[in-house]
This record gives C-alpha cells, structure tokens and sequence, in this order.
C-alpha cells in the first residue's frame, strides 16, 4: 500500500520518511481549542526536538532527523475541513508511502487524554479525517486518535470542539501530549504494529 496508488507513477519511495499531520484549525480564534489537539501535539514535538515550523504551502513545516529516519511534522492551513488537501500535496511532493503518514487528531469517542493508534478506520463524523480518506483514496492509513471526550451527557458537539480547554483538563493533557510524541518516534523507529503494542491501552 504506496502512494504511487494516487499517481499512477512507479516513482521509488523512500521508506525512511516519515509525514506527521496535526489536525486543527489555523488562527488565535482557534487556539487552544479540543479540535486543535493535533496542533499542539505537532507544537511540542517541534519544540522538544529543536525543529523550526516554517510557512509553507498548505501549512506549517518542519523536518528532523532520528536514527536515519526523515520525520516531516506539519500543520495544515486549510482549515479542517480540507485538511487532506494538504496531506495529499505534502505526501507526494515529499514521495512518502501511505503507511508512513500518521495523522494525530482529537476523537470525541475516546475519554479525555487516552490515545489510541490504528492502522485504518473509518472517518467518524469527524471532517477532517474524512477529507483525508477522500484525497488519499483510501481508509488505510494510519492515525492517532487522542480523547477529548466531556463527561457531560448532553453538549452542543460544534460549540464542545470549539472551545478551549479548561485549566483542570489541559493539566490532564500533558503527560498525553508528550506520550504522543514518545509514539511518533516508535513509529518512525518500529512501525504501527509495534507500536499499537507498546502503547494502546496504556495510561499515560
């Protein structure tokens, strides 16, 4: 499963990069939302290893090294509802395998900072996966799905994915975030399989 599936083309990918997508929203209306989760998890990974996020086309961009793998961290700027216009465009511009584009999103399904890997699945309701699914042709590919689900039993889900976090939840999140850092590396380093085992069902 490659992306040369897209493009017809028998280009060689270069197994050793690596795409990460956070989903969110671009502008400060939008900053520190639940729906940004992506956004700040690309945040603390850009930070934590030294990488400058730089305007680019579709997005924000950076790129480091780890252990002879090329990892490219991005965050859309198409908003995200076309948010796989700009996977689509930075995973074949960069010539990069379909099963080597971990997208990170928040996931209403899931409890307040539990993560959950997979390989496949379907969209959920949630639009920016399911543009994703539509630019790249396929449900397989994989993502990272962190929990921003609220303890409330009735909520309007518009207003609940837009706003902010509170301070009590974003000190929840934390330990979260830097997990999802810890298991862009593992997937970079062992693959999906591996790295489902190491960490599904874990706490942070």
């Amino acid at each position: 499963m490659i992306l040369r599936w897209l493009t017809g083309k028998s280009k060689p990918i270069d197994m050793t990069k690596f795409l990460i997508v956070g989903l969110g929203n671009i502008g400060s209306d939008y900053k520190n939302t639940r729906h940004n989760i992506g956004f700040e998890v690309i945040d603390f990974i850009a930070q934590k290893h030294n990488v400058e996020l730089l305007e680019v086309k579709l997005g924000k961009k950076g790129t480091f090294n780890f252990k002879g793998k090329k990892i490219i961290i991005l965050k859309p700027s198409t908003f995200m509802n076309r948010s796989g216009k700009a996977v689509r465009y930075w995973a074949l511009k960069e010539n990069i395998a379909i099963q080597n584009i971990l997208i990170i999103t928040d996931d209403l399904n899931l409890p307040l900072a539990s993560l959950r890997l997979k390989g496949k699945g379907s969209d959920g309701g949630h639009n920016g996966l399911k543009d994703i699914e539509a630019q790249l042709n396929t449900p397989h590919y994989p993502r990272l799905r962190f929990g921003i689900k609220s303890h409330e039993n009735r909520f309007n889900q518009v207003d609940f994915v837009l706003g902010e976090f509170t301070s009590e939840e974003q000190t929840q999140l934390q330990d979260s975030i830097k997990k999802c850092s810890e298991m862009v590396i593992s997937f970079a380093q062992l693959g999906l399989e591996k790295t489902m085992n190491l960490f599904n069902g874990k706490t942070a």
